[in-house]
Formats: structure tokens, C-alpha cells, sequence
């Protein structure tokens, strides 16, 4: 039984690569997804949030550290979160909370926890340096590790993946840990964070996921594959990347696809529904902020362009919904940032960040959630596979500004053009903008200084993955570990005690 005094719990449920897009207000109504509607009728739902950067590992490290990659060095998902960086679960454990993940988080290094105190399960992705990208060699594609359209022309049904194995997983023992929670065993308040890798591909669903889409009407794209020597430069080095002229994509395999894609967020549906019933039914929920959030999005074949790695809509905006005691349940408009979750959650229960808020590129959204003023200009960065050199976006109001040493200015207009196909940069009725926006961004980065820094990291990572992989070798990929003998019934305790220590309620 919680007490209006009792710092609130929280509850953090992230899942991988879910385009913001379809989550305009909560789940899109062509979604099956009813235990995120029900969340999002009692939430405050951030309509036009956008990822710090759109790829797993640096997306990560920035939400939990409120920090964009050019702060935290995480500039792909092959470079080191180091220690000295303060995370959410840092400042919570700091304040006596005890926290706690079950999932994926991409944490490359030796240091897999980054402020909790527990970790449930491995993570999905390896932990060291072998997905480095080279700057000195642009256009190289490492097959091995890049990304290719198989996810595409494979897409389809089946019971069990590699994926769907690790969330059953993540899952199993997210639940476990609210049980164990709600015993009560531990009188500290607590942060769970549960990370899902769905929807993230391949697009591969379990079949009774896949028949609810039978008859989508979002099997189609919006918009119509773009021909390449039509796209945006950067669009055009993705397309290399991903290999794309290499694979014949028809017209059924991007509605499998999208099929498959859509199937997967209600197979998540159904994992956070499971979490939220435990939470309900264990007297837990009252006291407890539960957020839902993505690290980045998916293009999903929009313009022919698959998964992340740019500013596009698709990629780089992600759902972001905050239920919260004391918090309305509303939509809000304005711009937001995954890197605001910190600063959110340090406000929620009372933290206090003054001694890093000078590094700290995020903003609390418990005033804008109340109506209360806005946030400032969201910016965002991209320095990873599929470029050549440091990309960065600035969204203020319905302008979006991307700038790149490499290729032309890109403004567009949201409220005008909302699939960005036209290009106002050289418009002479959007000089004002242009240039305050410019302004803005030549203001907050110095894009040479950030390209030397990247092209640093990437040499010295080279050097180290081959010193490493050269002789014995020890991961730092982490092992979840369990105590066997303090687990069920043992003879260093005593029966009596420990049925009735393990029975939540108890007396009923």
C-alpha cells in the first residue's frame, strides 16, 4: 500500500525503431494496439517528438544521459558510453532509488550497467568495437554488419526468431522483477526500465499478429518510391549502403513489409499490456510514472527508403507518452526530444541537475505537459553508417533546417508539407528563416571541429578492435547472472518465513 508520501515508482517502456508517424495522438486507429490506447487515454502524449540521433546506440546513450552523440562520443553503435557520463539511473540510484533493466539498451564498453543495479538479460547487440565505421573509406559497405533490403524481400510470419526469443524474454523477466518489487522486500522506490528490439526488423511476425492486418489500409506507402538520382544526397548514400540496387523490391514485399512491421508493434502491444496488468494488479500502478518511448523510427519503404539513419519524419520522430501523477492527460504539439526524458523524470520526483545542466542538452516537459510554456528548438545529429560526414537538424516550429559540409541546406515546412518533398532553402520567401535557423545551428555546432572529432574516435577504435580480436579474447558483452542459491527454497532459510515473505498480498 503506497502513501501519498512515497516517491513515485517509475516504470520506463522503450521499444526499437517505431515511427512517431503512426503515433499521432497515441496509436494510429489502424493499429491493434489496445494496451498503448488505454495508456495514451491517461497519458500526456508529446505529438512530434524526435530522437536524438536516428540510430540504435547513440539514440540510447542520449536518452538516458540527455546529451546528444556530440557530448557523449556515441556517434555510432560501435562507440563507447563511458562510465563518467551520468545516465537517468544514475541520478535515480543516486537519490536512493533502486534501478533496474530488463532488455536492450546497446551499451558498447566495459561498462554494461551505466547506473543500474541490476540487469535482467544480455543485450541483443554485441558490445565492442567491431561496427565501427570508416570516415577515410566513403562509400565502403561491410556487409556483414550493414544493413540490406533482405529484411524486406524476406519479410513473412513465423513463431520464433532471434528477435521475438529475446523480448518473450525481456518480457518473462520484466514481470518477474514487478513481482519481486511488489513484495515489498526492498522499501526503496524504483526505476524498471523494460526495452523491447521490436518492431524493430526484420519484418518477421508471429502469424496471429499478422492476421489482424489482413485488411490495413496502411499497406501502402504515402508516398511512392523516389528514383535515386532524385533523392536528397544523403538519401542517395543510404540507398548504397543498404545496398539497394542489389535487391529487386516489389510491390508485396513492402506491403509484407508494413504488415509484418504493424504486427510486431501489437506483439509489443500485448508484452506492455502484460507489464501494466502485473502493475495494476500488484497495487502498484497509483505511484508509479510509466513513459513510452521509442529510440528512433523506420522509414517503412516511405520515398523507397528503409529503416532509420536520417531526419526524415519517419526516422527521426518517435512516440513519446508520459503518465504521471499530477500530470494532465493531453496532447502536445510542440517539438520535443528524447533527451528530455532526464530532465522530465528529474523533475518529476524532485532531482536536482544544477550541477550538470551545463552539459545537459535536454529540457524538462512537466511545464509544456501542463500547458506552461514550450521547449526551445529540438536539435539532432547523425554521424554513423551511410555517411560521410556529420549531419545535424534543427526543428523549431513547423521549420526543419538539416546541414551538412557535404551537401546543400534542406528546409522544410511541416505544417505545409508533412511528407517533405519540397525543398525551401533556396526560397526567397524563406530567407528570414534560413538565415535565423543557420544562425542557430552555425551557433551550436562547429560541424569541422565535430567531423575531426568523429574521424578520432573512429581510428582509435580500429586500432583497439584489432589489438583485441588478436590473441585470447574477452567480451564485454553482459552476462546475467543468477544467485541458484537464493532462489526458491534453500536449507539456509527457514520455510515458514520465506512462503510468507514471497506471497503478495498477504492475509488475503
Amino acid at each position: 500500500m503506497t502513501r501519498p508520501t512515497d516517491p513515485p515508482n517509475i516504470l520506463v517502456l522503450m521499444v526499437d525503431q517505431l515511427n512517431g508517424t503512426l503515433f499521432p495522438d497515441g496509436p494510429a486507429d489502424f493499429l491493434h494496439a489496445p494496451h498503448l490506447k488505454a495508456l495514451a487515454q491517461r497519458s500526456v502524449r508529446f505529438a512530434n517528438t524526435y530522437t536524438a540521433s536516428p540510430l540504435c546506440a547513440p539514440a540510447r546513450a542520449s536518452f538516458m544521459s540527455g546529451q546528444l552523440p556530440s557530448r557523449t562520443r556515441v556517434y555510432d553503435n560501435a562507440a563507447e558510453f563511458t562510465s563518467d557520463i551520468p545516465t537517468y539511473a544514475h541520478h535515480l540510484r543516486r537519490a536512493g532509488y533502486h534501478t533496474a533493466l530488463s532488455g536492450k539498451m546497446h551499451f558498447v564498453g566495459p561498462d554494461q550497467l551505466h547506473g543500474f543495479e541490476e540487469r535482467l538479460t544480455t543485450d541483443i547487440y554485441p558490445a565492442d568495437f567491431g561496427w565501427t565505421p570508416d570516415y577515410t573509406k566513403p562509400g565502403e559497405r561491410i556487409d556483414w554488419w550493414y544493413h540490406n533490403l533482405g529484411s524486406v524481400t524476406g519479410a513473412g510470419v513465423a513463431e520464433i526468431t532471434n528477435q521475438l526469443e529475446y523480448d518473450d524474454e525481456v518480457a518473462y523477466h520484466a514481470a518477474r522483477k514487478l513481482y519481486d518489487l511488489a513484495r515489498g522486500h526492498d522499501a526503496r522506490p524504483w526505476c524498471l526500465t523494460v526495452s523491447f528490439t521490436h518492431p524493430h526488423d526484420p519484418y518477421v511476425a508471429r502469424k496471429r499478429f499478422w492476421d489482424l492486418y489482413e485488411d490495413c489500409p496502411a499497406l501502402d506507402p504515402i508516398v511512392p518510391p523516389i528514383p535515386f538520382e532524385e533523392q536528397d544526397p544523403h538519401a542517395q548514400r543510404l540507398m548504397l549502403a543498404s545496398d539497394q540496387a542489389a535487391s529487386h523490391v516489389t510491390d508485396e514485399d513492402v506491403r509484407r513489409s508494413r504488415r509484418a512491421y504493424f504486427a510486431n508493434i501489437s506483439y509489443v502491444d500485448e508484452k506492455i499490456g502484460e507489464l501494466l496488468d502485473v502493475l495494476e494488479r500488484c497495487r502498484l500502478s497509483e505511484n508509479t510514472i510509466v513513459i513510452f518511448v521509442s529510440d528512433h523510427g523506420d522509414m517503412l519503404g516511405e520515398r523507397g527508403l528503409w529503416f532509420k539513419m536520417n531526419f526524415l519524419e519517419g526516422s527521426a520522430r518517435v512516440p513519446l507518452m508520459i503518465a504521471a501523477p499530477g500530470l494532465p492527460a493531453a496532447r502536445v504539439e510542440r517539438a520535443a526530444s528524447t533527451l528530455d526524458v532526464l530532465p522530465t523524470l528529474a523533475e518529476l520526483v524532485g532531482l536536482d541537475l544544477a550541477s550538470v545542466m551545463p552539459w545537459t542538452d535536454g529540457e524538462s516537459l512537466v511545464g509544456p505537459a501542463r500547458g506552461e510554456g514550450a521547449r526551445s528548438p529540438v536539435p539532432m545529429e547523425y554521424a554513423a553508417e551511410g555517411s560521410y560526414a556529420p549531419l545535424v537538424a534543427l526543428r523549431d516550429g513547423p521549420w526543419k533546417l538539416i546541414l551538412c559540409d557535404l551537401d546543400p541546406p534542406i528546409l522544410t515546412n511541416l505544417d505545409e508539407d508533412p511528407q517533405e518533398l519540397v525543398n525551401r532553402a533556396q526560397d526567397p520567401a524563406c530567407a528570414p528563416v534560413m538565415a535565423e535557423m543557420t544562425a542557430a545551428m552555425t551557433a551550436r555546432w562547429d560541424l569541422a571541429r565535430f567531423d575531426a572529432e568523429v574521424r578520432a574516435s573512429q581510428a582509435r577504435r580500429h586500432v583497439v578492435y584489432e589489438a583485441l580480436r588478436n590473441g585470447a579474447y574477452y567480451p564485454w558483452d553482459f552476462q546475467p547472472l543468477q544467485q541458484a542459491s537464493e532462489r526458491y527454497m534453500r536449507n539456509h532459510m527457514d520455510l515458514n518465513v520465506l512462503e510468507d515473505g514471497q506471497r503478495f498480498p498477504r492475509g488475503e
